[in-house]
């Protein structure tokens, strides 16, 4: 490909280096610069005889004309300023998750995206992957029926963070996820929040959220960084099929079962309603999935909306619907796990749920 997209990587830490290697190994981009504070964890990402330049100053990188669009991998608290800063550049812009710190702050983010016609899309990078994108399409294809619950489970023995608790830690994850396999997106009619803190480290290290959905469906979300073992397991259950999803089980990690319990309602309606239950023992069968590195499919969608003139898949919009339930998490949670309303959180319209 001789028309590749142009890229920098700013912040060297934790993610950074995952995203440099992506955008250098990717058809549709030239990893131009990678930038940090620290020049020398930036030099040990690109490599000692690499050509892409190590820069220190956000503001000489985004005063260059020769790059498309940069890659935001900084703490949260960092993303407006930055990402602002980048749009007024006029870089295209993709965000690690979660996309700011306020509500306040994301909404004015995606303002001024549109403002200056550029792409502005969050990393979330779980709705890359091949078993998210099978769910996804089994939902919009109407494979499981009317969506009665979903169960998330992301648990291990974790690092303690020193500035989020786990809600904010963990939860951007799944609720990522939802928001992605969800027709409409991750639109709860409220927020109920429960934590607790054993270890007195002033902040929840083991967390609940209960998501009532339209319709009558739940959402659940276990969140710990106290669990000796590791699970990360999501389960989705339909009026039709049930989809178990363990991410731990690379040689089946997406399980649909058709079993679960149909209900008959009495034929006469003046009589007392009476209801028949029906234990449905169907089979079960595992997808194929492709294999392929998440990132790399993220990077491939931030190209494509940007020559396509189009949102990519995980939009501005999609980080602000996580952003407002971590919000409201953080209320209930002061709350004493009362349900908290939603800003004002606008669904998408049901097109969008396809995959």
């Amino acid at each position: 490909m001789t028309d590749q997209l142009r890229a920098a990587v700013i912040g060297a830490g934790y993610w950074g280096p995952n995203l440099a290697r992506n955008f250098r190994t990717s058809p549709d981009w030239d990893l131009v610069a990678v930038c940090d504070l620290d020049e020398s964890r930036a030099r040990r990402v690109v490599g000692a005889r690499s050509t892409v330049e190590v820069m220190t100053s956000v503001e000489d990188l985004l005063a260059r004309d020769d790059i498309d669009a940069v890659a935001v991998a900084t703490p949260a608290r960092t993303h407006a300023a930055l990402v602002t800063a980048a749009l007024r550049a006029g870089k295209h812009v993709v965000v690690e998750k979660p996309i700011a710190d306020g509500g306040a702050a994301a909404r004015q983010m995606r303002a001024l995206a549109a403002e200056v016609d550029r792409v502005l899309m969050v990393d979330h990078t779980f709705c890359y992957t091949a078993p998210v994108l099978k769910i996804r399409e089994l939902i919009a294809d109407g494979a499981l029926g009317d969506i009665h619950y979903v169960d998330s489970v992301r648990i291990n023995l974790g690092l303690v963070q020193p500035d989020v608790d786990v809600f904010w830690d963990l939860a951007p994850h799944d609720l990522s996820i939802l928001d992605f396999i969800l027709p409409g997106g991750l639109v709860p009619t409220g927020v109920a929040a429960q934590g607790a803190d054993p270890l007195g480290v002033g902040q929840a290290c083991v967390g609940y959220l209960t998501l009532p959905l339209p319709d009558g469906a739940i959402a659940h979300v276990h969140v710990n960084w106290l669990s000796p073992t590791k699970i990360r397991q999501v389960v989705i259950g339909g009026s039709k099929r049930t989809i178990v999803w363990d991410d731990l089980q690379p040689q089946q990690r997406v399980t649909v079962y058709d079993r679960g319990i149909d209900l008959v309602a009495g034929a006469d309606a003046a009589q007392k309603q009476a209801v028949n239950i029906s234990y449905r023992l169907g089979d079960a069968w595992a997808p194929a999935l492709p294999e392929r590195e998440a990132l790399g499919v993220m990077v491939g969608e931030l190209a494509a909306a940007i020559r396509d003139g189009r949102p990519p898949r995980t939009d501005a919009s999609a980080g602000i619907r996580v952003l407002d339930v971590l919000e409201a998490a953080s209320l209930s949670l002061t709350d004493g796990g009362r349900l908290t309303q939603l800003r004002d959180t606008v669904a998408l319209p049901m097109a969008g749920v396809r995959a």
